[in-house]
């Protein structure tokens, strides 16, 4: 009897064993030839921080809880920056104003009080010129001394001096501004809209959220502190998609390939999970102790990065798992 409940152990054994083999692919080929590889589920955090400093004023997630696309972590004191931004923003009005006046030119009531201050230079031109040729005729017959006609010339030139300075300035206040002086103000105009948008950033930079679905691991700072830009402030794991790094070692690379469908377990529990090669490495590497193979750990290996397609909560990044390849053969370019 003992016999018997032996066999029978053994068979059911089997039987389990087979239906795994069958499941799993191993033997769908014929030839049983599976590959047994080894690694770990594949450690992926990202820190997340603001890019501004300032003061934490909120933060409504804490350790554990699971963010996706979007989703606001914490916010900083908002004052700060939104009194930047209305300083940005009066920048950018003083330099339009500017930039308005250089494109306008000089306003018609400037232009008519130069035109009339030419035509006022014109008349003491005209006397200053008058008094100038009396002063020539009278010097000849002594009637007035050759001083009073040095005078009267000097006069005379110093009013044309100043018509033609006044007509000049006229022929300016025509021509309007310079093209030298509208591409200043034109310059001074796109600094100040770029620090205006600067500005502008740096208050949406004070809502952090997240960028990829995860779980918080690490909760780094509280309401109330002061965070420089950078500082972490929390520690997200990302678990989707579920990435297996294993190994393969030199003489079995030629049996693997990406686009291969492998499965994958654990020690934890008795599920087979399925899984694609996504990737494999073009150089090769020594074995990491991390991972526990029958081979000796000099020898050189090739990293691999498998796709896990039907991932659980029971699948935890970090864990040492056991990749099968089922009838392993060589890919279409090997």
């Amino acid at each position: 009897m003992k016999k018997v409940a032996i066999i029978m152990l053994l068979l059911v054994a089997a039987i389990g064993a087979a239906g795994w083999a069958f499941k799993t692919g191993v033997f769908r080929n014929g030839d049983g030839d599976a590959l047994t590889l080894y690694g770990n589920v594949d450690v992926r955090t990202v820190d997340v921080a603001f890019r501004v400093g300032g003061r934490i004023a909120e933060m409504p997630i804490d350790e554990g809880a699971r963010v996706t696309p979007g989703e606001v972590l914490a916010r900083l004191d908002p004052v700060p920056l939104q009194q930047a931004l209305a300083a940005a923003k009066a920048e950018v009005a003083v330099a339009q104003a500017a930039h308005d006046k250089s494109l306008a030119g000089n306003r018609p009531q400037e232009i008519a009080q130069a035109a009339a201050l030419v035509d006022q230079r014109k008349a003491t031109a005209k006397q200053a010129e008058l008094t100038f040729s009396r002063a020539s005729r009278l010097v000849r017959t002594n009637a007035v001394s050759q001083a009073e006609a040095d005078s009267a010339e000097a006069s005379y030139r110093e009013a044309e001096a100043l018509l033609a300075s006044a007509e000049e300035a006229l022929s300016l206040m025509k021509a309007g501004s310079r093209a030298e002086d509208i591409a200043a103000t034109e310059a001074s105009l796109a600094a100040a809209l770029a620090a205006q948008d600067q500005a502008q950033t740096a208050l949406d930079d004070a809502v952090l959220t997240a960028v990829q679905e995860g779980f918080v691991m690490t909760r780094a700072r509280e309401p109330g502190e002061i965070v420089a830009a950078g500082g972490t402030v929390f520690t997200i794991a990302i678990d989707r998609p579920v990435r297996v790094r294993a190994y393969v070692s030199e003489p079995d690379l030629g049996r693997v390939h990406p686009g291969a469908t492998v499965y994958v377990t654990t020690d934890s529990t008795d599920h087979v999970y399925s899984g694609t090669i996504g990737f494999i490495s073009p150089t090769a590497e020594f074995t990491p102790k991390s991972v526990q193979t029958p081979s000796l750990r000099t020898d050189l290996v090739f990293r691999m990065r498998i796709i896990v397609s039907d991932p659980d909560m029971a699948l935890r990044q970090g864990m040492p798992v056991t990749v099968t390849v089922p009838a392993a053969e060589a890919g279409p370019d090997a």
